[in-house]
């Protein structure tokens, strides 16, 4: 899942592990990843550049450029979406889309938020706090709402392309970023599978009446 965390998926013993090659990539990835947490935790996001990010992951620049086109992508993808997938396709068919949701997203956010906590709210806050990072997450949304897309058709029987699906997928990634950063913008307090609930429940029911 994009920006919100470093989350994490449980793998069926069953998934076929990754060859040497992939495995090479994903370690080079992580280590870029890793030089530039690490940066701009000493030095601030701005300053930070693809230079030194290469240069501490002991990679060329170019390596750092093939995995990542810019410097905002480092800190907004991984590669867990299509675990995330499996994991909507796993419910049971039977169970109520929001229910499926709510349990699939809240585990992935609760094991990214217990896993690498800092992580997470270091890229968190670089979504709240760095315009170019919000713009390029925005671009992104609709990669993980394709997926979310692909989940919700195969269980509605409606099309992927259907305004219904469309609108009810950005709706849900949309409410995801928002969530991201209303936790960052609050200093991280409180619960973020939490407030992950309040942003579903908004979704499922609408605002909730206002008490005078």
């Amino acid at each position: 899942m994009r920006s919100m965390t470093a989350a994490r998926s449980s793998s069926p013993a069953d998934r076929p592990q990754p060859g040497l090659r992939e495995r090479k990539k994903t370690r080079t990835r992580e280590a870029i990843r890793t030089a530039t947490y690490g940066l701009i935790k000493e030095q601030g996001y701005d300053t930070t550049t693809i230079d030194q990010i290469a240069e501490r992951a002991e990679v060329s620049p170019s390596t750092v450029l093939r995995y990542f086109p810019a410097k905002e992508d480092i800190v907004l993808t991984d590669e867990h979406d299509p675990a995330l997938l499996e994991e909507l396709r796993a419910r049971p068919a039977d169970e109520p889309w929001p229910q499926t949701v709510r349990y699939v997203l809240r585990e992935a956010v609760r094991t990214g938020v217990e896993e690498d906590p800092e992580t997470a709210r270091i890229r968190t806050r670089l979504l709240a706090e760095v315009p170019a990072v919000r713009s390029r997450m925005m671009e992104s949304m609709s990669v993980t709402g394709r997926m979310f897309a692909t989940a919700v058709s195969e269980r509605s029987g409606l099309a992927p392309d259907s305004l219904e699906v469309r609108v009810y997928t950005m709706s849900l990634v949309g409410g995801l970023m928002e969530t991201a950063m209303y936790w960052a913008e609050r200093d991280h307090q409180g619960d973020l599978p939490a407030l992950l609930d309040r942003a579903l429940d908004v979704l499922q029911h609408g605002p909730p009446p206002q008490n005078h």
